[in-house]
C-alpha cells in the first residue's frame, strides 16, 4: 500500500519548511480543520508548531510526561499503551494518519500512556494552549474538537465491550472491519491493506495470545474470508466479516 504522504527528503530544512500546512494537507478533512473555511484553516496554520519525524519504535511521548501539545498524525502508524500493575504492557489503541494523539493528558496535564511509532512516521505539533485560544474565535473548530473527543470516548467503550463480552473470532473480525473502514475513509482500499502492527501487538490489544491470532488467521483463510501474505491482508468476504463482527454469524470452534 502506498504511503499517505510523501516523505520529506531533506534532513536540513529551515523552520518555514518545517511548518505544516493544513490547507495543503490531503488529510485535512479527517483532522482538526474538517469543516473549516479557508480563512479559519489559515488561522489554525498559524499555531501549528512544526512537523516532527518519529522513527520506528521511537516514543512520541511517555507516561507522566507533561502535556504541551496535541499531535496530528501526518503519515505513519502508532500504538498507545499503559503498563499494568504487574509490569506488563497493555496496548490501548492503534492510530493512523489523520488522527490525534495526546488527548489523554488534557484533564491532568500529564500523559497517561506511552505513544510509540510502529513505522517511520510524522506528526504535526499543535500547542494546546494556543489551540484553546482559537476555540473562542472559531466555534466550528471547538465543535469538531468535541466531536473528536466523543469519538475517543466511544472507542474506549468499544474496547471494553470487545475485551469483556466477545468471542475470540468476533474480536478479531471487529478489529479487521475497523481497520477496513478507517483505510476507506482515507481513500485507500477497504479490502486490501497491510497490518502495521505485529501479531503479538494485535493479540495484546484484543486480549488474546499470539497463538490464538495465528489460529484465527488460519481459520479465516480456510473459510475463504481473507487472504494473508506476511502482513498483507486481503478481505475476500467483507460481508461475512461484518456479520461476524456484529455477532450475527459465527464460525466453528477452534
Amino acid at each position: 500500500m502506498s504511503q499517505p504522504i510523501s516523505y520529506v527528503t531533506s534532513p536540513a530544512l529551515n523552520v518555514h519548511a518545517l511548518k505544516a500546512s493544513c490547507a495543503n494537507c490531503s488529510l485535512h478533512q479527517l483532522c482538526l480543520p474538517m469543516g473549516l473555511d479557508d480563512a479559519d484553516i489559515n488561522r489554525l496554520d498559524q499555531i501549528i508548531g512544526r512537523r516532527r519525524r518519529v522513527l520506528r519504535d521511537e516514543s512520541l511521548y511517555r507516561m507522566d510526561d507533561p502535556f504541551r501539545n496535541l499531535y496530528a498524525i501526518r503519515f505513519g502508524h502508532f500504538k498507545t499503551y499503559q503498563i499494568n500493575p504487574s509490569g506488563e504492557q497493555q496496548i490501548t489503541g492503534f492510530q493512523m494518519a489523520g488522527e490525534l494523539l495526546g488527548m489523554d493528558a488534557i484533564s491532568a496535564d500529564r500523559h497517561h500512556c506511552d505513544a510509540v511509532a510502529l513505522e517511520d512516521s510524522e506528526v504535526c505539533e499543535i500547542p494546546f494552549p494556543r489551540l484553546e485560544e482559537l476555540f473562542s474565535h472559531i466555534p466550528t473548530l471547538l465543535h469538531h474538537f468535541h466531536r473528536i473527543m466523543s469519538q475517543e470516548i466511544t472507542r474506549e467503550q468499544n474496547v471494553m465491550l470487545l475485551l469483556g463480552n466477545m468471542r475470540a473470532e468476533q474480536r478479531f473480525a471487529v478489529f479487521l472491519v475497523n481497520l477496513s473502514s478507517r483505510y476507506a475513509a482515507r481513500g485507500y482500499s477497504p479490502t486490501s491493506f497491510q497490518l502495521r502492527m505485529s501479531r503479538e501487538d494485535i493479540g495484546n490489544y484484543l486480549g488474546l495470545t499470539i497463538e490464538s491470532i495465528s489460529r484465527l488467521l488460519s481459520r479465516f483463510k480456510k473459510q475463504g474470508w481473507l487472504k494473508v501474505d506476511k502482513r498483507e491482508v486481503q478481505l475476500l468476504d467483507p460481508v461475512m466479516l461484518k456479520a461476524l463482527a456484529a455477532g450475527t454469524e459465527s464460525c466453528s470452534p477452534m
